[in-house]
């Protein structure tokens, strides 16, 4: 996995989680790797992936049952779906709207495309 430097790695490994059960690689009740295990697949350290998994478990996208491991909550790709979207309007619709403006692009230039 490559890391931005802009943002923080535990964050960009939240991130790629949601991105896996956005697309239907991970599903509900789907074990994910134990934090050393995926850590030492790609390459960080047991504290940064435990930083990625609490944010998760904190969101509620994950669940941990106690020794066995950590799974993906049955509804978490609805709330993925939820967060990203809400994100997205507030973030980065914005700016890409004053872009068009600036362009003088219509949204039924965008549509067609």
């Amino acid at each position: 996995m490559n890391f931005s430097a802009d943002k923080p790695i535990y964050l960009q490994i939240a991130d790629r989680l949601c991105d896996r059960i956005l697309s239907g690689e991970l599903k509900g009740d789907d074990r994910i790797p134990s934090v050393r295990e995926y850590g030492a697949e790609i390459g960080v350290n047991p504290n940064t992936m435990m930083r990625a998994y609490d944010k998760l478990l904190g969101e509620e996208i994950l669940y941990n049952k106690r020794g066995i491991g950590y799974f993906v909550a049955p509804d978490a790709r609805e709330k993925v779906l939820s967060a990203q979207r809400e994100a997205f309007l507030r973030d980065d619709l914005p700016a890409i709207k004053a872009r068009m403006a600036l362009l003088e692009l219509d949204a039924r230039i965008i549509c067609e495309a």
